[in-house]
């Protein structure tokens, strides 16, 4: 049989396309392949390696060592012998009010996130602070469910009221010191929880609060970068004089036992 050229041009078109497709089925297939192999792989890893960051804190990693003298410097007066004893003597109470604090903590970052709807940074990082706080929240709960404790009210402290009240009234002046506040129940959380980890006769618990040290100890410094990023001026005089604040209402006598209470009464 004789070919012509137009037949044998269609018989080499017909040819490559075979191949191509060939050539894409074969790629295809390796792409599956390997995304199966991926995928189990990944499923291997996370069996063997549990996310740091889950809600149960049996699954928690090793807590880092951190170095807290950021926060002890940042601080104004360290938390008295009594709080501790007290706390510990106070323990479910004391996991009620970190509950609580954590939820306080996430309602106003989602608060501010609505207010403040112009800084991109101050989004992003309030968007991350709120994941953090919910997650600690929800592994509080866990705790206390895990203890068998049952919520009960707890009426809010003086720290946080002793500070806001002196917050100033116009912006961003007003923003600029809700940050700085944020910063030191940040800081005063962090000292807290090394505190109470150092004596409590409660390994798992006592293993959670160091955990949780290495963002608590980071967020003081993030609130503290946003209240300078909003101001034309030096935040350090409102920070020194907030400073003095917190640390009164950390060491004075205080009537009701809290997280962030001051001296017991």
């Amino acid at each position: 049989m004789t070919i012509n050229q137009q037949d044998l041009a269609t018989l080499q078109s017909t040819a490559n396309t075979i191949d191509n497709d060939s050539i894409e089925k074969k790629s295809v297939e390796e792409n599956v392949s390997q995304t199966v192999n991926n995928s189990a792989e990944t499923d291997l890893i996370e069996e063997e390696l549990p996310e740091e960051d889950g809600v149960d804190i049996t699954h928690l990693r090793t807590p880092i060592k951190v170095d807290l003298s950021p926060v002890y410097n940042f601080l104004g007066a360290r938390t008295t012998q009594a709080w501790v004893n007290a706390a510990i003597e106070n323990l479910p109470m004391i996991i009620q009010d970190h509950a609580n604090c954590e939820k306080k903590a996430a309602g106003t970052a989602m608060n501010l996130i609505f207010r403040y709807e112009f800084s991109y940074d101050l989004q992003r990082k309030l968007a991350q602070l709120i994941r953090e706080e919910m997650l600690h929240y929800e592994q509080v709960l866990g705790i206390m469910n895990e203890r068998g404790q049952e919520w009960k009210y707890l009426s809010a402290g003086r720290y946080a009221k002793g500070m806001l009240k002196h917050k100033r009234t116009y912006e961003p002046a007003a923003m600029v010191d809700v940050l700085i506040i944020g910063a030191f129940i940040e800081a005063r959380s962090c000292e807290r929880f090394a505190a109470l980890a150092e004596v409590i006769n409660d390994e798992r618990l006592a293993k959670y609060y160091r955990y949780l040290l290495k963002s608590e100890s980071r967020h003081f410094e993030d609130y503290l970068a946003l209240a300078q990023s909003l101001s034309d001026e030096n935040i350090d005089e409102r920070v020194a004089f907030f400073k003095g604040v917190e640390a009164e209402l950390i060491s004075s006598p205080d009537a009701e036992l809290r997280f962030h209470s001051g001296t017991p009464a």
